[in-house]
Order: C-alpha cells, then structure tokens, then sequence
C-alpha cells in the first residue's frame, strides 16, 4: 500500500490527444487493463485529478503490480493511490541511459537478471530493448 508517483507527461496516449494535461477516464483505464489482459476482478479503480486509485483484493500480489503499473505509465497520470491489499511492490523507474541488464545490476545484483524483469512486466513490456526514461517497471522479488 502506498502512493507510487508517475510521470504525467510520459507513458501511452490512451486519450488520442497530444495533450497530456488529463488522466484518462476510469472507463479507458479499465479497458488498457482488459487489452492487456491482465485479471482485476477484486480490484476497483477510480480517477481523481491525475490521481488513480487501486483498492480491493487483487487475484494475486503480481497482478496487483501489474495492475499499478499498467494505469501508471499511461500519459496524464501522475501517482496510483494503491490501498489494495497485499505486500509493498518493488519498483524502480527508469532514468535516461538505463538498460534492463543495468536495472537488474542495480536492483538484483546481477546483470543477466534482465529477463526476470522484463518477465515480469509482461504484457506491459513488448521487448527488453524498449524502455523510456520515466517508465515504472516491477522488479521481481524472489
């Protein structure tokens, strides 16, 4: 539980427009957690401002994850207000120059861990070469 911050201006135009000033609707927001395919049933989201709240029960700590992410790194949202239940998620956001091999240096003390972060932000992550500084990923706890 907690208050994970994003950055507004960066992340997918789920809005079709240029300015990055709103949040998308709850509606939207319900639908890019459909398309992706994750499950957040449980789960209930609302918008406030440029915050989202996540609260409920989540089918499991990794789709709550998912979950926080996936309404976070979305253009005009700038924090989740995660009051869901389950333990505190790991996240690290990428700065400008990061790799995923650097990030799984950094966060789980070996490089060739990258593909347990890219796994890990499946389906949010189509390729571990392409990440943006701003971006949150999940890192995986073992």
């Amino acid at each position: 539980m907690g208050l994970w911050n994003f950055i507004k201006g960066a992340g997918k135009n789920l809005v079709g427009s240029a300015e990055a000033s709103e949040a998308p609707s709850e509606d939207t927001l319900k639908k890019e957690i459909d398309d992706l395919g994750l499950d957040a049933s449980g789960l209930d989201i609302t918008v406030e401002g440029d915050t989202v709240k996540v609260s409920g029960e989540a089918v499991s700590q990794e789709i709550k994850e998912k979950v926080i992410l996936a309404v976070g790194n979305v253009e005009g949202v700038a924090a989740v207000d995660d009051s869901a239940g389950g333990d505190e998620p790991v996240f690290h956001t990428v700065a400008k120059g990061d790799t995923l091999w650097a990030i799984a240096a950094k966060t789980l003390g070996n490089g060739a861990r990258y593909t347990d972060i890219f796994e890990a932000n499946k389906p949010m992550l189509s390729d571990p070469d392409k990440i943006y500084p701003g971006q949150v990923l999940r890192i995986p706890q073992d």
